[in-house]
């Protein structure tokens, strides 16, 4: 893999504030909604790409991951697929030490209040409906490049398409799982409302399975 950054990925500012979480339409670990605050902070503008964690890979920070060298997965403004829950929060600490601030993944009130773009209630991350050409039709041999689309109110692109995005949280079942948002470029369907909730084994490497990272702001 090549392409590697020696810059951070790039971030946007998501204001602190309250905001409706969840939804009384969605599932049932949607409901019910509830206000929730968060305070400031930065948001990368895209899911991590390929060319973003090479660095990490290079510096011998991170593994290579699953799907590295295969066909259709190896473009640099692919995200990064196939990572571990840890793996995406080594990433995040890595980024801290060589850049300096605090950078980890978010949490999911963190991510849904950036998801969402200062629109309340919207079904989409861009209010009632997807824009045109957001998401790719036809088949797909694996996830397309990052940035094509829309940015929402907060200047964030693909925000619940391309990949399902790793969270901080813990998932609560038995074993406990990491919660993760967004949707993926496998399914029929490739978007989730910022509302929508997933949640896989934290070692586990899907192919839909990718992140973006947070930074705190002082």
């Amino acid at each position: 893999m090549t392409c590697a950054s020696a810059l951070a990925p790039p971030t946007a500012a998501v204001p602190g504030g309250r905001f409706l979480m969840g939804s009384e339409a969605g599932r049932p670990d949607e409901r019910p909604a509830r206000l929730v605050e968060v305070a400031a902070f930065r948001l990368g503008c895209t899911p991590v790409t390929n060319g973003e964690y090479a660095a990490a890979v290079e510096a011998r920070c991170c593994p290579e991951p699953r799907f590295w060298a295969t066909r259709g997965f190896e473009d640099p403004l692919q995200p990064v697929v196939g990572v571990t829950w840890f793996e995406a929060a080594a990433f995040a600490e890595w980024l801290g030490q060589r850049h300096g601030g605090v950078w980890r993944l978010p949490t999911e009130a963190e991510w849904e209040r950036a998801a969402r773009g200062g629109i309340e209630g919207g079904a989409t991350a861009w209010g009632d409906a997807l824009p045109d050409t957001e998401i790719p039709t036809g088949p797909l041999s694996g996830p397309w490049r990052v940035g094509q689309g829309t940015p929402n109110g907060f200047g964030l692109y693909d925000m619940g398409t391309i990949v399902h995005e790793w969270c901080l949280d813990v998932y609560p079942g038995d074993p406990p799982r990491r919660a993760s948002r967004g949707g993926s470029w496998r399914h029929h369907v490739r978007w989730s409302p910022p509302s929508a909730r997933s949640s896989l084994s934290p070692e586990q490497r899907y192919a839909d399975y990718g992140f973006r990272v947070l930074r705190e702001v002082e």
